[in-house]
């Protein structure tokens, strides 16, 4: 069992340094994009244009040699654009006949970029692949490639042409992941990179095979009680109530549903694994919280009008949480 783990978290450290030879900085994010992947769930990265969220899932992809496609999202996009759809064929003998024609969600990873721009119809697509991983369409469901992923992106500054993303389909990315602006010493490297380095090849480290494993041995890590109770408070106390803190019940309209709780566990088993520790800790709740939980909570009126961030409200209910346990 030693022996097996210490392979995956070597296979894992060489996938970190083929993505840091394409992407700089950015630890944070690609750790809690490997969460995800390890997890089995699909991620949501929201950042400013520029900061790299394309590239860093397209070299995640080439570094685990997983089939890639990329689907740019826009109001025009329709469902079989996605999907795929039937088409009108004819044989040597000339008889026609309908043949499926898939669309570019059948790969392994595939990118959303700018989810937020197409119609919530075409959204909507999307929805059985996240959850079912099959494809629904002429009457004929299909499986999708394993593994699967869907990481997408949206950006939060400009508003003007998109359609937010319902909370049904909100809920069904495992983890948000914000990707912050980058450091005065990390914007000079990427300009090195950029306009005086050549291109660097991804070498391909782990297959999708290795992914699975992982994903398996994550599943297998052990979760005390007293850490799972506590996962479950801190899912509860994201729901305004009597016993909620000032800031639930002040802005929050409704809290995170069973998946968030869902997703606390599977996260913090996989940050547990990947620190080569065979059960999850309290810290490994608390480290995964924030994009476990962070699009999960939706504010009222007041919280969208005074500019509150979910971030807040988590933070204070994990302080709120520690001094109990404390």
């Amino acid at each position: 069992m030693e022996q097996t783990v210490e392979q995956c978290l070597d296979r894992v450290e060489r996938v970190r340094q083929e993505i840091g030879k394409v992407l700089v900085g950015q630890k944070d994010v690609i750790e809690q994009m490997l969460w995800a992947v390890f997890a089995g769930g699909h991620a949501l990265l929201e950042g400013v244009p520029g900061l790299g969220k394309t590239l860093l899932v397209k070299t995640m992809a080439q570094a685990f040699e997983l089939s890639f496609s990329r689907i740019q999202f826009t109001p025009d996009l329709m469902p079989a654009d996605i999907t795929g759809t039937n088409i009108l064929r004819v044989d040597e003998t000339g008889k026609q006949y309908f043949s499926f024609q898939p669309g570019p969600v059948f790969a392994q990873v595939v990118l959303a970029d700018e989810v937020n721009r197409a119609t919530p119809k075409t959204q909507s697509a999307m929805l059985e692949a996240m959850q079912e991983r099959t494809v629904s369409a002429g009457g004929v469901t299909r499986e999708l490639p394993q593994p699967f992923f869907v990481l997408a992106t949206q950006n939060p500054l400009e508003q003007e042409g998109t359609y937010p993303l319902p909370e049904a389909q909100m809920d069904r990315f495992l983890i948000k992941i914000e990707v912050p602006f980058p450091t005065e010493e990390e914007l000079r490297e990427i300009v090195l990179r950029t306009t005086m380095a050549p291109n660097t090849l991804v070498e391909k480290v782990a297959s999708g095979a290795e992914i699975i494993e992982i994903q398996k041995n994550a599943r297998d890590i052990l979760v005390a009680d007293p850490v799972l109770r506590y996962a479950v408070r801190l899912l509860v106390a994201t729901h305004p109530g009597e016993a909620a803190i000032t800031l639930v019940k002040q802005y929050v309209r409704a809290g995170a549903g069973p998946r968030g709780v869902q997703a606390l566990v599977s996260l913090a088993k996989v940050r547990a694994f990947l620190a080569g520790r065979y059960n999850v800790a309290y810290e490994d709740i608390d480290a995964v919280a924030l994009p476990a939980l962070r699009h999960r909570i939706f504010l009222n009126f007041e919280g969208e009008a005074g500019g509150v961030r979910p971030d807040q409200i988590i933070r204070d209910i994990l302080d709120a949480l520690g001094k109990e346990r404390s």
